[in-house]
């Protein structure tokens, strides 16, 4: 009987190939910029065109699909997670970086069948690193297994986050008062290379410890979260529960212990689920 999830797989890890040399030839194009809610929180025509790519070739294999794009929600689809295969998608992860030519810039496919996450590709176009994993099969970098860190101390640690897109000046100093008391810990450092999802790649390599963010959405995270797992570490809520993905708050750890000390010295903010209904979205 064919493994019609590995040929998904499969057909994922050759399509965000193709993505990535969209997404690198543009690099040394003029990149026209669009904003979306903010001033700062921005589109390309690349980020649109590697999803219409990603979308088009998945449908033509597998036309039963469902998805969920970055950009198709931006143009108002809605933010379903059915139980039908779903396709999750972000076709720039660190559109910002691309802006400037930041070199940390990925291709995100995950995939959940039932709703729940069956395989996961994170492709660092620049680096030309292939980070994925299958439920149950490990995860890998460019054919490589990954391990997430053995550390336990939370003193021990680097600690990644994100400033997201948002500038009001309350919530700012509420991300600015999360990241002290973290620092403060005191933790060996606290990185960022402007990716969710990448950061989450960084766990499961084992080079930090854990990723903490609020704001973010389900294409962020959702191809990466099979990473981290099946690389040995933890994903979960704020609240101390296991991670929910349309909750737009994210930790993933190396290990229970160190996920548990991040969230106790978190102070979270509310943000609109992914699957509320549109006209509430911010």
């Amino acid at each position: 009987m064919p493994d019609l999830w590995q040929e998904a797989m499969d057909h994922a890890v050759a399509v965000a190939r193709k993505a990535g040399e969209v997404v690198r030839e543009a690099l040394q194009n003029e990149r026209k910029v669009m904003c979306k809610s903010t001033s700062v929180d921005l589109v390309t025509q690349t980020d649109q065109k590697v999803e219409q790519l990603i979308i088009a070739s998945v449908k033509e294999k597998f036309p039963t699909h469902s998805f969920i794009g970055e950009e198709s929600v931006a143009d108002g689809q809605p933010c379903v997670l059915s139980e039908n295969p779903t396709w999750i998608i972000d076709p720039v992860d660190g559109t910002t970086n691309f802006v400037h030519g930041y070199p940390f810039i990925a291709v995100c496919i995950g995939f959940a069948v039932e709703k729940k996450l069956e395989f996961g590709v994170v492709y660092s176009c620049i680096e030309d690193k292939m980070y994925a994993a299958r439920r149950g099969k490990g995860a890998f970098c460019n054919g490589e297994p990954l391990q997430v860190s053995p550390q336990k101390e939370i003193n021990q640690s680097i600690i990644a986050t994100e400033f997201g897109s948002n500038r009001d000046p309350e919530l700012v100093d509420k991300i600015f008062s999360n990241m002290r008391k973290i620092l403060c810990l005191p933790v060996h450092g606290i990185r960022g290379v402007g990716s969710a999802a990448l950061n989450m790649c960084l766990v499961a390599a084992g080079c930090v410890e854990a990723y903490y963010e609020m704001g973010i959405h389900c294409w962020d995270v959702a191809a990466a979260a099979v990473i981290v797992e099946e690389a040995g570490g933890v994903l979960m809520d704020f609240e101390g529960g296991p991670m929910d993905l349309m909750s737009r708050r994210i930790v993933a750890a190396n290990n229970q212990t160190i996920a548990e000390r991040v969230i106790k010295e978190i102070e979270p903010f509310p943000a609109v689920r992914d699957d509320a209904p549109l006209q509430t979205k911010q």
